[in-house]
Order: C-alpha cells, then sequence, then structure tokens
C-alpha cells in the first residue's frame, strides 16, 4: 500500500471506518465497500478527501438505502436526433451549460446543448435564491475563489447584453457576540487578500440606522456591497437565447444514455432519442456529472447531493428590508454559508436555504422540521416579518464533491472531454468566468482537429421582447395600443398581461408548461399561487401551441391537468 494510500486508511480509521476498502484509480482513490447509514457515507467521503488524490470516488453502498436507490428521470421524446452532428456539444441545461453554450457560439461550430428535461434550470440552476455572493465566503487558492470573484465582477456586463435584472443591495453578515467586533481587523484584512472590495465593519447602531427591522439580537455586522441579486432561472434563459441566437441548438426531453469512443476520444453521444456524433464534449451535468463522467471513462470524483430548503414569502414583506440579512460564519469548518434573507428584484424575500446532506439527487421533498429551521435561524433576522408571510416553500440540491471545490479541466483521459463539474454555490456568481475558461478549453483541444475561427455574426445582445414592467405609464399605453393582449391581465397577483404569456411561449426558448410560463412570466407566483390564473394560462398555451387544453402540463408529460371535457346544462366546460 502506498504512502498516500495508508494516510486515507488512517483517516477512515479514527472516523471508525476501518472496514471501508480503498484502492487507487487514474490519481483518484476510491472507496469501496458497505456502510450502515448515509452520515456514514458522508464521513468516509470528507475524511478521505484532501490527502493528495485527485479526487475522491465514494462507491461505498449504504445497508439503509438498498430499497429504494434513485435514479434520474427524463421526459419521452419521440423526435430522432441522429440526423444532426455537431462540433460541440453540451451536456447539462443550467446555467453554467447554458453560458458555456453562448461562449461556444464565438466560434464558427455547430453547437448542441442536451438536457433530460422538458425545459432548462429544473435542478439547481432553478433551485437557489438567487444570490451573486462576494468572494468572502470562499478559500482563498481554490477554484472557487477564482472565478467568484472573476464572475461577480463580469455580471454587470453580462446582465446589460443579456437584458436580465441585476441589482446590489449589499450584504450583512450580523454578530451576535460584542466581542466578535473585535474581529473587524482581521476580517477586513481577509477581505482584501481575497479581493472583496467596499467591506466594512459595522456596529449595532449603525446596522439599525440602516437596517431597521434588523434582529434584535445582532450585535454589529461585516458589510459587503458587492452582493447581488438576480433571478437565476431568467439568467439560464437568457444565456440559452442569446446562444440560440447565435446558432446554438438545445435538445430538451434527451437523456445522456453512454458514449461511443475510439482509443481514448468520444466520437458520438448515445441518448433516448438516438446516438449524436460530436467533436468535443462538456460535462455540466450538474448533480448527475459524475455518472456522465464515468460513463467517458473518467470518473475521479463523487457527487454527494446536499438539499437545502427555502421559504418565499409575500411581495409586501420586499419594504421591510433594504440589504441581504444573515449570519456571519466563523468557522473555517463550515461547508454552507448558512443562508439567509434575500430581497428579490420582484418584491418578495426569500428565507434559507437550510443544508443537509441527503442521498437522493433530485430529493425535492420538504420535511415540517426544515420549515421549522428557517423560522427559527432565518425568519427572526428581519423582526417584521411573520410566519404568515410565507406563501410557499421548495427544495434544491448543490452539486457537491468532497473536496469541496469546482473541477474545472480538461480530462486526463479522454481527449475531447472538459470537466465542468461539482459547481455548487457561489456557481451562479461564478458562471460568466467558467463560461470563458471552459470556452477557451474547448476552442483548444478543437483547433488540434479543425480550421477554429471566431464567429463574425456574433452577437452578444439578446434580442428582448417587451418588458412592460420597466416602462413608463405612457409607454405601457403605447404597446397595448399596438397589441391589446398587454392589457388584458391574467395574473392578478403579479400583474401578469396575456400578452407577456404569449410572449413567453413564441420565446426562442419556447415555454410550453404551465411551470415554463410561470418562471419566465411570474404568472401563479403570487400569493394565491395560480389558485386563480391557472386555467386561463392553460387556454392561452393550448391557444397559442395548437394543443388541446388535455395536453397542457405542468411541468413534463404526466402531470397534465385536465383529464377532459363534460357537457353540464349544454355547454362544454373544461373539467380536472
Amino acid at each position: 500500500m502506498s504512502a498516500e494510500l495508508d494516510t486515507v486508511k488512517k483517516a477512515l480509521a479514527a472516523a471508525n471506518l476501518a472496514d471501508v476498502e480503498i484502492m487507487e484509480r487514474q490519481g483518484a482513490v476510491v472507496l469501496e465497500g458497505r456502510v450502515k447509514n448515509w452520515q456514514q457515507y458522508i464521513e468516509a467521503g470528507y475524511a478521505a478527501s484532501g490527502l493528495g488524490f485527485r479526487g475522491v470516488v465514494n462507491d461505498l453502498e449504504v445497508e439503509e438505502l438498498e430499497s429504494s436507490k434513485q435514479q434520474g428521470i427524463s421526459s419521452p421524446d419521440d423526435l430522432s436526433i441522429e440526423k444532426y452532428s455537431f462540433d460541440a456539444v453540451v451536456i447539462g441545461g443550467g446555467v453554467i451549460g447554458c453560458a458555456v453554450a453562448r461562449e461556444l457560439t464565438r466560434y464558427n461550430i455547430k453547437v448542441a446543448l442536451l438536457d433530460k428535461e422538458s425545459d432548462l434550470a429544473r435542478h439547481t440552476s432553478g433551485r437557489n435564491n438567487g444570490m451573486i455572493h462576494p468572494a468572502m465566503a470562499v478559500k482563498r487558492g481554490t477554484k472557487k475563489h477564482q472565478y467568484n470573484l472573476r464572475g461577480n465582477r463580469m455580471f454587470r456586463k453580462v446582465a446589460n447584453e443579456l437584458g436580465f435584472e441585476l441589482k446590489w443591495p449589499g450584504s450583512f453578515a450580523m454578530l451576535d457576540k460584542n466581542w466578535q467586533l473585535l474581529l473587524g481587523p482581521y476580517a477586513r484584512g481577509i477581505a482584501s487578500k481575497k479581493g472583496v472590495q467596499g467591506f466594512q465593519v459595522l456596529s449595532k447602531w449603525k446596522v439599525k440606522e440602516l437596517e431597521p427591522n434588523a434582529w434584535e439580537e445582532q450585535k454589529g455586522s461585516f458589510y459587503m456591497p458587492e452582493t447581488g441579486v438576480v433571478d437565476p432561472y431568467k439568467v439560464t434563459v437568457a444565456y440559452a437565447e442569446n446562444a440560440m441566437q447565435n446558432g446554438a441548438t438545445i435538445f430538451l426531453n434527451t437523456k445522456v444514455l453512454g458514449f461511443e469512443k475510439e482509443n481514448n476520444r468520444i466520437t458520438a453521444i448515445r441518448t433516448n432519442r438516438g446516438t449524436l456524433p460530436a467533436g468535443i464534449v462538456i460535462n455540466a451535468a450538474g448533480i448527475w456529472a459524475d455518472k456522465v463522467a464515468e460513463m467517458a471513462g473518467d470518473r475521479f470524483y463523487t457527487i454527494h447531493p446536499r438539499k437545502g430548503v427555502i421559504a418565499i414569502l409575500d411581495k409586501k414583506t420586499g419594504s421591510t428590508q433594504n440589504y441581504i440579512l444573515g449570519r456571519a460564519q466563523l468557522s473555517s469548518e463550515a461547508k454552507t454559508k448558512g443562508g439567509g434573507l434575500v430581497p428579490l428584484l420582484d418584491g418578495n424575500i426569500l428565507a434559507g436555504p437550510t443544508a443537509d446532506e441527503v442521498p437522493g439527487r433530485e430529493d425535492y421533498s420538504t420535511e415540517p422540521h426544515e420549515l421549522q429551521h428557517i423560522l427559527e435561524h432565518h425568519l427572526v433576522l428581519n423582526r417584521a416579518l411573520q410566519k404568515s408571510d410565507i406563501i410557499t416553500y421548495f427544495a434544491g440540491t448543490r452539486a457537491c464533491t468532497f473536496e469541496e471545490d469546482f473541477i474545472i479541466e480538461t480530462s486526463e483521459y479522454v481527449e475531447n472531454l472538459v470537466h465542468v463539474a461539482g459547481i455548487q454555490s457561489p456557481g451562479l456568481a461564478s458562471a460568466p468566468a467558467i463560461a470563458v475558461d471552459v470556452g477557451d478549453m474547448a476552442a483548444k483541444i478543437l483547433k488540434e482537429k479543425m480550421d477554429l475561427k471566431e464567429n463574425q455574426d456574433f452577437n452578444p445582445q439578446r434580442k428582448l421582447t417587451p418588458q412592460p414592467d420597466r416602462l413608463s405609464l405612457d409607454e405601457r399605453n403605447q404597446l397595448i395600443n399596438n397589441w391589446p393582449a398587454y392589457g388584458q391581465i391574467v395574473c392578478r397577483c403579479e400583474l401578469v398581461s396575456e400578452g407577456e404569456i404569449a410572449d413567453a411561449i413564441h420565446a426562442p426558448l419556447a415555454a410550453r408548461t404551465l411551470d415554463a410560463v410561470k418562471r419566465r412570466a411570474r404568472a401563479g407566483m403570487g400569493r394565491c399561487q395560480g389558485g386563480f390564473c391557472t386555467p386561463a394560462v392553460i387556454n392561452i398555451l393550448a391557444r397559442e401551441t395548437g394543443r388541446q387544453v388535455t395536453e397542457i402540463c405542468k411541468h413534463e408529460p404526466g402531470s397534465e391537468l385536465i383529464l377532459g371535457k363534460t357537457r353540464v346544462k349544454g355547454c362544454e366546460q373544461s373539467a380536472n
């Protein structure tokens, strides 16, 4: 046994996991055997990390999960893709995959993006709090720090090009002990070394002046003005639509099943819709990235999901808070940023997220204790908030590795594969910078096989449909005069018009489900959560797409809301 493996063996023994078998494969340490529960699985992975190996592959079997192993899901789609061929294929339709696809359209190549779901951002990218983090809570020298810092600075330019809304409320990391204020000079020095600009230490009284409803127990705060807020779903769609406007093709309902290879090179991707030839493959599959890497023959890491639950508060709460509020994380061992209260662009406040290690990669269940944690740990940070302000809550999972860092590199064993994995928080803030570097990596590989040139027709400016909420009253009246559908309010909670819903349905990346319309146009996002507007949205979707109302799904085939038609007093009515 090598000295490195012996070190891992000792670390596992110290964690009372001496029975775990270990081996080295392609520079990674591989854990095999059986453990009793998921907690032991997680402990084994972290015990083996940071000990000189390329990564940790955790193949331990978990006894308590053997009867409920979870697999990925995909929506059926009979349309074959075998007639196509692409120079570059991105796997994964989250914000990273879409940003990379857009970056690749800067070259004179054919670009495709594959996602197994019926819409983009169905997982991590659509299930987070939308914060553009400063590079304060990440460790210096890591890829997380490098990309967080660069990506944060790039967001203003990207928002201007792609037309999504971006605000910079700044954040308060509040302290709960008077002595913690003594750490101010040290924290300021750390911020300077990490490149975080504008860092300040605020007294208790200054916090109350700036944020009158702030947590009563706070003793002061670290203030970071470089903290922004976006709608992560709209950012993802904006990247995707601009990529499409520059020639990229997006295939939804397309699940990767494996690869065809010659020597050490991928020649084609096998999917549920046929086989797709590809010159280069970018693995941005999020919570499934390690499985894609394994199919390609270069798995040197394991993704273990960390679930977070987030509560959404009524829009009326937005006026009670000016900044992002959280508790200061002073422990260097913390694996999460702790969450907090985030004032959103549309007036709501998000509370959370929680952080729990779970075995299910797509475990979006919520439990009473998770909501209780939000109430006790997060909601109290704003004294004006009450439990009754919560209108709904949801869960998401982060794609964590045991090294707790991003994996952004070309494969050492597959010539035309690029890994973009382990992208958990601050992945959203890092996306613009990650995309640039992955684009450069891909270009370098492609140049070895083809005459790669810049796309002279590339246009970074996304074409936008009218945005009524950004117009003056006179401009909005003119818009309604030109097309009265913009004056027909469908969602009363969010004041979303029929025209905006129709625009989402006919956008380059077309909305074809209720959830897709909801995320693009906000119809159904309000206090009633679609209780009033859902029938109208279903009818608009049916009319604009030429389908029957019985074919309209909430999110994918199998989630239809209308079962059929009934006849009441001579009139046909839809029934659900």
